[in-house]
């Protein structure tokens, strides 16, 4: 804490002007390099990216971007030892709380406010009791970084499923008969009749039924399903009984709802079903087997697999791509067993939710806040927007009678690797404020930001196995397999709160679970209930830390949600 006093006061001696110039039509900029630090891996742009040109060619500016290779917390714990020489835009991923904690990122309110930054804050007014929040030392309004998502425009749109969900091949629900599947039960039986009438693909490559990544910060998809199992959008490792007065909070982890996921799991492993290698693969592993078409179903995030996405549409494998469900558990199997008064009902999708502390911040070594601050503003104005969004009209996309459209073979330009690296922006715009949503003014009103969900993409433009598959459920888009957002809560998503107070607990919570889940799941029949127990009592102190901690909290942001 103290070296972020100190940083802060620093910031306030040196600067000079606390408000971004205004970029003058015409008006000649110094030329400058600017270091950009992703907290994911990438991919670089090649040298003749069109729009990296087009931003040089207004703002001045050039990027040298550095993507994440090994592991997040060691990465940033290295570069943040000497915070003199710091990457100018950083964006430390899921440990962006480590950069703000560290004192690493400049306050963005001191060059942000309605008079000289209108597009910036009107882009964050509508959340701004989310998004600013106040100095524990100072008690100054402090904002380090506009979300990089979740600031949309418009009412909610979900086309399909951006977040957590239990995932499956299309071809395993087309050679089911296009069954509807709720339940957990349901899923793995349907993978266990899959693969015993088709063990292994065309080319003779035996099918993985399911995989679990456990790889660092990415153990999400070991630890979360529980909280969705039992109806629950995600508040990461927590369940909240928004019902209650008191928003009763509990870790779900240890609880006897929990033994009945990972006994599941443990059934699954035991017959060969779940890779036996899952516990020990990488992130780039992973995606490997996913890109190959043979892995038939995981839990995960859509975002964290689509570059595995991207590859199996690129390779046309539309039957080995993935449809999002939202299992819950058969409430007769854990009756016994669920809090009082508690019932399952699915929510998968949450209300739409500012992506905090996830984007670019400004290190406290940047040499160029203001042109920065003055480079988003002007980015944020329509027609940049579209450019980033859309591309190049003429080139990336055409109007046709007002509307915003593109041809099959343009949209799936968009989801190729090798074409994004040569024609968006795509480092740069992930972590920097944008529009989302539909478009409020102009031309285009009524229609959307981003092309994936625009209505002439959506459903004109949909490949003709998707068409098909989407015509024997009678939807029309692939969020219809989840029901519709569930309002958001006013603490937002408990998984965004920062632990860092009880950090050491946190922790062991973490620990004990990376370290006991993959060995009850490997357990044999006879050692399950020992090694669940053992779980048990090993990790109730330290969740029980947690889970008083993460009540406190959330109601703290409760009272804070309704203070104006």
């Amino acid at each position: 804490m103290m070296k972020k006093l100190l940083s802060v006061l620093l910031i306030l001696a040196l600067a000079i002007a606390l408000v971004p110039t205004a970029i003058a039509e015409g008006e000649a900029l110094e030329p400058i390099t600017l270091t950009a630090f992703r907290g994911d891996p990438g991919d670089q742009p090649y040298e003749d990216n069109k729009i990296y040109k087009k931003i040089e060619e207004e703002f001045g500016i050039k990027f040298e971007f550095e993507f994440l290779a090994g592991d997040l917390d060691e990465t940033l714990g290295l570069k943040l030892q000497d915070l003199d020489d710091l990457p100018d835009l950083f964006d430390g991923g899921n440990s962006a709380e480590t950069l703000i904690d560290a004192g690493a990122l400049i306050n963005l309110l001191d060059y942000i406010n309605p008079e000289d930054t209108p597009n910036l804050w009107a882009h964050i007014e509508p959340q701004k009791n989310r998004v600013i929040t106040k100095d524990e030392i100072t008690g100054e309004d402090v904002m380090y970084i506009i979300p990089n998502y979740g600031l949309g425009e418009g009412e909610q749109i979900v086309n399909s499923v951006n977040g957590p969900a239990f995932f499956i091949q299309k071809q395993v629900l087309a050679w089911a008969g296009y069954p509807e599947i709720h339940t957990l039960d349901e899923y793995f039986d349907l993978i266990e009749r899959f693969i015993a009438e088709n063990p292994t693909n065309a080319d003779g490559t035996p099918y993985i039924g399911f995989d679990i990544l456990c790889e660092g910060w990415r153990h999400f998809c070991l630890i979360n399903p529980v909280q969705h199992l039992m109806g629950r959008p995600n508040d990461g490792e927590v369940l909240v009984d928004i019902n209650s007065e008191d928003y009763a909070t509990e870790t779900f982890i240890n609880q006897p709802y929990a033994k009945a996921y990972y006994k599941k799991l443990q059934e699954e492993f035991k017959k060969g079903i779940i890779s036996q290698d899952t516990f020990v693969m990488s992130y780039d592993q992973y995606i490997n087997q996913l890109s190959s078409g043979i892995v038939l179903g995981m839990f995960d995030q859509t975002w964290d697999f689509n570059d595995a996405t991207n590859a199996l549409l690129t390779d046309q494998k539309y039957e080995n791509t993935y449809v999002a469900l939202g299992l819950v558990y058969d409430e007769d199997d854990v009756a016994d067993v669920l809090p009082e008064g508690w019932t399952i009902e699915e929510h998968y999708v949450n209300g739409s939710l500012p992506n905090l502390d996830r984007g670019f911040g400004i290190s406290v070594s940047c040499k160029y806040p203001e042109r920065i601050i003055a480079m988003w503003e002007r980015m944020l104005d329509y027609d940049w927007q579209l450019l980033l969004n859309w591309g190049v009209e003429g080139e990336d996309y055409s109007v046709e009678d007002g509307r915003l459209t593109m041809t099959f073979e343009q949209f799936a330009n968009t989801q190729d690797i090798e074409w994004q690296r040569h024609n968006k922006a795509r480092a740069f715009f992930e972590s920097s404020p944008k529009r989302q949503g539909y478009i409020m003014e102009g031309d285009f009103a009524g229609q959307c930001w981003e092309p994936a969900n625009q209505d002439e993409i959506v459903f004109g433009l949909m490949n003709d196995y998707d068409k098909e598959f989407l015509s024997h459920y009678g939807y029309s888009k692939f969020g219809d397999f989840v029901n519709p957002p569930i309002e958001l809560a006013p603490y937002g998503e408990a998984w965004q709160i920062d632990k860092a107070d009880i950090q050491k607990d946190y922790d062991d919570y973490l620990r004990i679970q990376d370290e006991q889940l993959p060995g009850i799941i490997m357990a044999s029949d006879e050692e399950f209930d020992a090694k669940w127990d053992a779980f048990v009592a090993d990790i109730t102190p330290s969740a029980d830390i947690y889970a008083d901690f993460m009540h406190e909290q959330i109601l703290k942001l409760v009272d804070a949600y309704y203070a104006d």
